[in-house]
């Protein structure tokens, strides 16, 4: 039993996108349209005109009869023909009455160029609700408001106030300035630069960066997609639209706002939020957008990635003629956190054949300044081959020797048979080498004016592969006994207790009640409210012990002389007690101390690392790991991460920080068990993304070594008890859905369970798709699939790596009789994008279908729908496939012919 998925081609002729109301208008009105010089109104409608679409432009101004020649309309609603675009320039204050007449008039598609809306403050922000809610209730889409407009140069639409339309091409620009977007116009057009789409974004009211990058990531004539971003607006919908583009084409991205300066410029200017640079730094790894630090280096990534293939690692081989090039290209590389390619012995051997005793021996390969054109393309060749490197620069300076256009034409054939590395170059000089640039540059052999830019562009190239492996590349499997060592409802528990006691702050004993429910190990704590209770208590420990203040209300202990180490005996525990109590009492008050803790004293044999959470304003809930204790905020070594992690994250996470590298070993010391700091990581993550209420919460430290990982001291802070539940910040990455998980028994009594897809299930997916018979294939596919796709990483990684927000995946499993687990069936519903529908995809294996399992899996999809909040849920479905239309016909849905085919469309209304 199985539902399938017609081809793209056939989506797109049933079903018109939202936005191509937008991008691909049959009618477009200019609402504010007029005849005045310099107008934004009048070179609106003359862009229009002047830039053939294949539509009728309407101008509307209730003053005059005809503009610029045309025909005008008092109103939009006497336009005579059916307008799916309307372009608005009217004042803001009457932008809310124009799109209510839109509403009434059937338009579904505006662009607001006005400005004065919530960057002016709260009666610009209530403008905006009120026309947000008129075209939500219509379904209409909205670009703006504050904005310059949207070229289409492919479809010939020109809806902007700039001068000049934007070359055809392949890059799909994107930017929240509409300044920014005039000056690369004219960059652009000086320097043979095409779009497939010029958009000036806004202030984001409606259509947003997860709109635009889900429509650009489906147009197959964008190859590379660029941003100009200010602030990100929904967290959640970015990054799960930059998650699943980022695989398919390159999204580059140059945000503003790195200085606490520049973001408050850049929220005054769009009226938006911004939050932590170093958190959306940490975004964009997750989800595999590269962000570059100047404008130039957008477009020179774009044409770098669609011309060369992804640097594999950061290995950089360097051919030069001189000595100086070769030495600012390493410094950059170097800075950047490339390396220099170290030159495996066999290739010195290759190259010692053949170049001048003279040259380097050494990366870079200085191969001197008389080096003939042949000799460039036999040291790239025989460079290229060894397996050390990831990428080649070849930099050329034009002295009285060299000849730059043979070389350039000699590294052209040599370049065509390098294979998967990419080949950069740097052509130094001005009319010298314009013909050789030239020839590279139609070679795909992207080419820079100064050497140390094609080095930090290298950077990019690999930074930007390793962001998109750490997307698909598979975790290891949780150990069997973490999942029950987890204890969700005794921490929520613990969480509740001291909320009803109207307090925000955990203790340190209570904190690590919290870890042990996790299965996070922490050291030996006992309560002792008195002198006499921290004696008995050290002596049932043995000595050394360690006093931690008891405190509901004081979380940092040692400001207060909170902490006391190395007591060796009754006596020292006693005169550490009457310190604390002394120190608290003075400082805060009495009623601050609620005794001591006793710890044994742990010999501090390994490192000390800090691991913690806090919240971001647009991120929610952030996860902190690296160098810990004391100095934690001197020695400022860490990396941060958005939770829920898995191992591969947790690693990847772990590998940002100078401590990483001591962790593995370093003279002589043993290293420490890594695999078992990720797993406790991921567990950790878990429990901020489950235990909302927790506002702040770290250990440090976290003591690390060979023989143990332990938390020794643990800190958790709640949000104020007066927050409602509905407001408490979220995860902007959705955390694993495990209440989707229940049993099923099948008619023979076997018990399955169906949970939603982990990315740790890639290897039992390959085996489910071992047990399809072709025509199973067939019917899911809508063609035949071969094995070797189906068993393919990227095929399954795509099947288990989903997001749990546009996509959800369930799958069934079972035991066999050696207890090992298998997958029967799969289920996925994914959200259209443009729409409020959700499409479904069923495929059991051929050994359980007519069991039932088919009809419960499509069962749970609807109510995951319903949950949702979705209208309905769509299916595509080949005639012969009968089984799965007496599924739909049994849960209600209705059938329907896709139009110019016998495919049959399947729907369900929920909501």
């Amino acid at each position: 039993m199985s539902t399938g998925k017609a081809s793209s081609e056939l989506k797109v002729a049933f079903r018109r996108h939202p936005l191509d109301a937008i991008f691909k208008p049959r009618n477009v009105a200019v609402i504010g349209a007029t005849e005045k010089e310099d107008s934004v109104g009048r070179t609106l409608l003359w862009n229009l005109i002047s830039n053939p679409f294949g539509g009728t432009v309407f101008p509307v101004n209730p003053k005059r009869n005809n503009i610029l020649g045309i025909r005008a309309y008092p109103s939009i609603r006497d336009v005579p023909d059916q307008v799916d675009l309307a372009v608005i320039v009217t004042p803001a204050p009457t932008v809310p009455g124009v799109i209510a007449e839109c509403v009434e008039a059937g338009v579904k598609g505006a662009i607001i160029i006005s400005a004065g809306f919530k960057e002016t403050g709260e009666a610009g922000a209530k403008l905006e609700q009120k026309i947000l809610e008129q075209a939500r209730d219509a379904q209409m889409r909205i670009i703006g408001p504050n904005c310059l407009g949207v070229m289409s140069p492919l479809t010939g639409i020109n809806a902007t106030f700039a001068k000049g339309m934007a070359l055809p091409g392949g890059v799909g620009f994107i930017s929240q300035s509409g300044a920014l977007c005039t000056s690369v116009l004219d960059w652009s057009l000086q320097d043979n630069v095409g779009f497939s789409a010029f958009v000036s974004i806004g202030s984001m009211l409606d259509v947003d960066w997860a709109d635009l990058l889900y429509y650009l990531g489906d147009d197959q004539r964008t190859k590379a997609i660029v941003m100009y971003m200010e602030t990100i607006g929904n967290a959640r919908r970015f990054l799960s639209a930059a998650r699943e583009v980022a695989l398919a084409k390159p999204i580059i991205v140059i945000k503003a706002g790195r200085t606490a300066a520049a973001a408050k410029a850049a929220a005054s200017h769009t009226g938006s939020l911004a939050g932590s640079d170093d958190v959306l730094d940490a975004a964009f790894r997750r989800v595999g957008v590269l962000r570059v630090e100047r404008i130039s280096d957008i477009f020179y990534m774009a044409e770098v990635l669609s011309k060369q293939p992804r640097a594999q690692g950061p290995n950089l081989t360097i051919v030069t003629n001189a000595g100086g090039p070769g030495v600012l290209a390493t410094d950059a590389l170097i800075m950047g956190g490339g390396k220099l390619t170290e030159i495996s012995e066999q290739t010195l051997a290759e190259l010692n054949a053949f170049l001048p005793s003279a040259w380097s021996h050494n990366n870079p390969i200085d191969i001197l300044g008389d080096a003939s054109p042949e000799l460039y393309a036999k040291t790239l060749e025989v460079a290229s081959k060894d397996k050390n490197a990831d990428g080649l620069l070849v930099i050329l300076t034009p002295q009285d020797m060299t000849d730059p256009t043979r070389t350039a034409e000699q590294l052209r054939h040599a370049a065509a048979s390098l294979g998967r590395k990419p080949v950069l170059a740097s052509w130094m000089g001005g009319a010298d080498v314009a013909a050789g640039v030239s020839i590279l540059n139609r070679a795909s052999i992207p080419t820079f004016p100064y050497p140390d830019t094609a080095a930090q562009v290298f950077n990019y190239m690999w930074r930007y592969s390793y962001n998109l492996k750490g997307i698909y590349e598979t975790p290891s499997l949780p150990v069997a006994s973490e999942a029950e060592a987890m204890n969700r409802n005794r921490a929520r528990h613990l969480i509740d207790q001291v909320r009803e006691k109207g307090r925000t702050i955990l203790t340190e004993f209570e904190s690590k009640e919290i870890f042990n429910a996790y299965g996070i190990p922490t050291v030996e704590t006992r309560l002792a409210a008195t002198v006499e209770d921290a004696v008995k208590e050290a002596e049932a420990i043995g000595y050394p012990v360690v006093l931690k203040l008891n405190s509901e209300t004081i979380t940092h202990k040692s400001d207060v002389k909170g902490v006391q180490l190395n007591l060796l005996n009754e006596e020292a525990v006693r005169a550490a007690f009457e310190t604390i109590r002394s120190a608290v009492t003075e400082r805060h008050g009495a009623h601050h101390f609620q005794g001591v803790t006793v710890q044994p004293m742990l010999k501090l044999d390994g490192y000390e690392l800090i691991i913690g959470s806090s919240i971001d304003a647009q991120f929610g809930p952030v996860l902190l790991f690296g160098t810990g204790g004391v100095l934690v905020e001197v020695y400022r070594d860490r990396a941060l991460a958005l939770p829920p992690l898995n191992t591969t994250l947790a690693r990847r996470m772990m590998e940002q920080t100078k401590i990483w590298e001591a962790l593995q070993g370093v003279r002589g010391r043993k290293p420490v068990d890594t695999e078992a700091l990720q797993r406790l990581l991921v567990r950790f993550s878990q429990l901020v993304v489950e235990q909302q209420w927790i506002k702040e919460i770290d250990i440090n430290p976290l003591l690390a070594s060979p023989a143990q990982i332990i938390a020794l001291d643990a800190r958790i802070v709640l949000h104020d008890p007066e927050t409602n539940e509905e407001d408490l910040p979220r995860s902007a990455i959705r955390p694993y859905p495990a209440h989707y998980s229940a049993p099923f028994s099948l008619p023979s009594d076997e018990e399955v369970n169906i949970r939603p897809i982990r990315p740790e299930d890639e290897p039992l997916m390959a085996s489910f798709n071992r047990t399809l018979s072709p025509y199973s294939i067939y019917l899911r596919y809508f063609h035949p699939v071969s094995p070797a796709q189906l068993m393919s990483h990227e095929q399954l990684a795509m099947l288990c790596f989903v997001d749990y927000d546009r996509e959800m995946a369930l799958v069934a499993e079972r035991k066999d009789d050696r207890g090992r687990t298998q997958i029967v069936g799969m289920g996925q519903l994914t959200k259209l994008q443009g729409t409020n529908d959700g499409e479904f995809a069923i495929l059991i294996s051929d050994q359980y279908q007519r069991t039932g399992l088919g009809t419960e899996m499509l069962s749970r999809l609807i109510q995951i729908g319903r949950d949702e909040k979705l209208e309905r849920i769509v299916a595509e479905i080949l005639p012969e496939n009968e089984g799965m239309r007496r599924v739909c016909q049994k849960l209600g849905f209705e059938f329907s012919k896709v139009p110019g085919s016998n495919v049959i469309f399947a729907e369900l209304t929920l909501n």
